[in-house]
């Protein structure tokens, strides 16, 4: 080897250890178990059903001389499959860069993002609020900004790109089946604090390359948004959220009395949640939440005049939770109006209770 390769190995051996080198990492592992009673007429179902729910993550980490962390962490499901990976490069200065499948995507900071001591409205049943940027939750990067602080108030911004926004987890040194449907995705949230009060904004865009079923002329990209404002006040808690959904679905109007399937329906869909949630002491809390989600054909043909083609499905949800170390029991009332949008549809109420172990 002549000394010009020798110099320019060492030069770049040199370059490669001051960029950073990692130190020893730790690995950890929790887990939790799960058991549910749920019962009463929810989706169809009125059977009383026993359920259970094992989870066990693996999470791990380091240090770069740099300053820059890394850090996986990876949940396996009851079959003991994989629910979701996740590899997380923070660096000192520019923030946080997540990759992974099945992370859940930014908007899992905006979507039903109200006061609640047990589960979200959509587990009793599916509410387009649920489903904001959810297209984003695979096969994509996610950044998110350092906690920027100004006139006492604090602000985080996250950003999202998909190459292809069809929420399918990719492994290692592979790639997605092409779409002719579906093509790129972004996301845009921006969270601020000031005191007892919280603020989030979001926004999502995926590029629809041709209609999403054979019927429908679809000639714009689909558009989510959301956004909230909590405000915590000793062991009070209140909040409020408004998402909308449009699809860029463009049809005749869909039949009033007939269940409406998100993203395949004409129309959008605007929901509002409005919540209280009240801690009694250290172990128990209580809440309350309203929600509503209203449909709207869009149809601007001359007989929709006469029909009324706004339905809303509304969800009354009342829960309780006490927790006594590791050990919690929590429970959820939901009594649901027009559900899945049809206003033909016998009125639901769904009950859970839940007994966890955390490990």
């Amino acid at each position: 080897m002549n000394n010009f390769k020798k110099i320019g190995l060492t030069a770049l051996a040199g370059s490669l250890v001051t960029l950073g080198s990692a130190v020893a990492g730790e690995m950890s592992v929790s887990g939790g178990i799960n058991t549910t009673l749920k019962f009463g007429k929810g989706g169809g179902n009125t059977s009383r059903g026993l359920g259970s729910d094992r989870d066990v993550t693996f999470s791990g980490g380091g240090e770069l001389d740099n300053g820059t962390t890394f850090s996986m962490s990876t949940t396996l499901d009851d079959d003991y499959a994989i629910s979701g990976s996740t590899t997380t490069i923070t660096t000192p200065s520019l923030g946080s860069f997540q990759f992974g499948a099945s992370t859940g995507s930014a908007a899992g900071y905006f979507d039903e993002e109200v006061p609640q001591v047990y589960e979200q409205a959509s587990d009793g049943i599916e509410t387009p609020a649920n489903k904001m940027g959810d297209f984003m939750d695979n096969n994509h990067v996610m950044y998110t900004s350092p906690t920027l602080e100004m006139m006492g108030a604090t602000m985080t911004l996250r950003a999202g790109y998909a190459p292809q926004a069809g929420d399918t987890s990719v492994n290692d040194g592979g790639q997605q089946t092409y779409s002719q449907t579906y093509g790129a995705g972004q996301e845009l949230g921006l969270t601020i604090g000031y005191e007892g009060l919280t603020l989030g904004f979001y926004g999502a865009e995926r590029e629809l390359r041709k209609p999403v079923i054979a019927d429908v002329d679809s000639t714009r990209d689909e558009f989510n948004g959301a956004w909230y404002a909590k405000y915590s006040m000793g062991p009070i808690s209140i909040g409020y959220s408004e998402t909308y959904l449009d699809a860029g679905v463009t049809r005749a109007i869909d039949t009033v009395d007939a269940v409406k399937t998100r993203r395949t329906a004409g129309g959008i869909y605007e929901d509002e949640q409005m919540s209280i949630a009240f801690n009694v002491n250290e172990n128990m809390s209580i809440s309350y939440t309203v929600a509503d989600s209203t449909y709207d054909s869009q149809d601007d043909a001359k007989t929709a005049a006469t029909t009324d083609d706004d339905i809303t499905q509304e969800i009354d949800s009342l829960q309780v939770a006490y927790s006594m170390g590791g050990m919690s029991i929590k429970a959820y009332n939901m009594e649901v109006t027009n559900p899945a949008h049809d206003d033909n549809a016998a009125d639901q109420s769904v009950t859970e209770i839940a007994l966890g172990f955390a490990f």
